[in-house]
């Protein structure tokens, strides 16, 4: 009776089994009124299974916990960057390390598709990538899809980037829209000031992708470095990997290239100049978390510049080269000598119809203060008297900043006009006490103040070219429009 009790407790069983056994052994030895050493070992042989059992469950759910927390998802994008005719940008965050590829295919030809080179996200670059997709040609739709670790993840928007096309000897200059704004304040309740929340209305973003700009210019402030960030490489990251990551966002950034410079919030402090002592870390941020063109000082500033159909783009540093706003000695500068020529040079150069010159501040508003370019007006007086003396035609100022829209002209008879638009807030809150600011060159009508956005149209036959500005609130409904015809070259 023992021996046929006990054998089988010490053969491999499941749980049940052996519990099983345990209790026959129990009842054997109870009928024989006594417990011997023979049901203790039934006892230990059981119990040590049921640990053994246990360890093992306890170690599969901590190894697979410990591979959840190891798979990278996508903390960001995928954004779409610079395009051109031969080459595409593409820009993805992730949150842990990982190998991203992505595959592309012509929307005229659905089933011939194209890899990226992979790239592979790092820790001390934030986990994002920068990704070429450099087998496209000019004037095409593609649609895109993204892929983690060799598996492909779903986004709930459309995947989109195009890339300009060869109109030149061949046709009219094409039409196309592009957006812009500037001034984007995300809400992080840890690291704001106390009080009613800064940001809002973080459906702009939404409303600003129904439009389908074929790109989207941010005008700077386009994140809000706190005290807790700007003196750090932790802090500028978790700025702008925070920030980039709200829901609202992703569509924009999916479908319409993205094209930035900056102001002082993402450069440094506010009101932060060339002495800014950690600018070439948040320049490094820059370059991370947007796909930019190449800069034009490598060991500078973010100056850069691209075209679009018959239209070229300066995008320039408003801080980079900045003496301080209330310094008494010294020449003021607020370019710089050397960006402010290459934008000179770059002007003369140009045969674009359109010249859209993009920077932080204010440009033609007469009004000498905050950080409008009239509080530097000598290297003002220079910009203007340059473009009069080159007899250079149709130069569009693209500017943020003022937390309110408007739009500035210029004009010298008819040898000379020059426009400023003038477009904030996206998110931050308003100045709502704008209209009191004698800006006397604004065209009536066009003041806003609340969130908003603009998109411009580039329209119209080579000979009667256009662009047709509307300014839209943060719901998506239209605040004005105005249409400013080419100057004859």
């Amino acid at each position: 009776m023992v021996v046929e009790a006990t054998a089988p407790c010490r053969k491999k069983h499941g749980a049940v089994a052996g519990f099983a056994l345990l209790v026959r052994c129990a009842l054997v030895r109870f009928g024989n009124g006594s417990i011997t050493s023979s049901l203790h070992f039934c006892i230990g042989r059981s119990v040590l299974q049921l640990l053994m059992l246990l360890v093992r469950v306890v170690f599969l759910f901590a190894l697979s916990w410990g591979i959840l927390l190891a798979q990278a998802f996508i903390n960001a994008g995928p954004m779409v960057g610079f395009a051109d005719m031969r080459e595409v940008h593409l820009w993805l965050q992730t949150t842990a390390p990982a190998r991203v590829a992505v595959r592309y295919a012509d929307t005229a030809e659905p089933l011939r598709w194209y890899w990226t080179q992979p790239q592979t996200t790092k820790r001390e670059d934030g986990f994002t990538a920068h990704i070429v997709a450099d087998s496209v040609q000019p004037g095409r739709v593609y649609r895109y899809e993204v892929y983690l670790d060799g598996a492909r993840i779903e986004r709930p928007y459309a995947l989109l980037f195009r890339t300009p096309p060869l109109w030149q000897w061949r046709t009219d200059p094409p039409a196309f829209r592009f957006a812009l704004g500037s001034c984007a304040y995300i809400n992080d309740p840890p690291y704001d000031r106390p009080g009613k929340p800064y940001g809002g209305n973080y459906e702009i973003f939404r409303a600003i992708a129904a439009e389908q700009p074929y790109f989207f210019l941010w005008l700077g402030d386009n994140v809000y470095l706190r005290e807790p960030d700007w003196n750090t490489w932790t802090g500028i990251l978790h700025r702008y990997s925070h920030d980039r990551a709200i829901e609202e966002l992703q569509p924009l950034l999916g479908a319409s290239s993205n094209i930035a410079i900056w102001d002082d919030h993402d450069y440094g402090p506010n009101d932060a100049d060339r002495g800014f002592w950690n600018k070439y870390q948040t320049r490094r941020a820059f370059d991370l978390f947007w796909a930019n063109p190449p800069a034009a000082f490598p060991d500078g500033g973010i100056t850069t510049k691209f075209s679009w159909g018959d239209c070229e783009f300066f995008l320039l540093d408003d801080r980079w080269w900045r003496s301080p706003n209330n310094r008494k000695t010294g020449k003021r500068s607020y370019l710089g000598e050397q960006q402010l020529q290459w934008l000179i040079d770059n002007l003369v150069y140009s045969t674009a119809t359109f010249k859209f010159v993009c920077v932080g501040g204010q440009v033609l508003n007469p009004v000498a203060r905050f950080e409008n370019y009239a509080t530097y007006p000598e290297e003002r007086r220079r910009l203007i008297e340059a473009i009069r003396r080159e007899g250079i035609r149709n130069v569009i100022f693209l500017t943020g900043d003022r937390h309110h829209t408007e739009l500035s002209r210029y004009a010298e008879g008819d040898s000379l006009v020059l426009y400023d638009l003038t477009v904030s807030p996206l998110t931050s809150s308003p100045n709502v006490n704008a209209a009191s600011e004698p800006n006397t060159l604004r065209v009536e009508g066009t003041l806003v103040m609340e969130r908003n956005f603009a998109t411009i149209d580039v329209e119209g036959p080579a000979t009667r070219r256009q662009l047709r500005i509307r300014v839209f609130g943060a719901d998506g409904s239209l605040k004005w429009e105005r249409i400013i015809p080419a100057q004859p070259r």
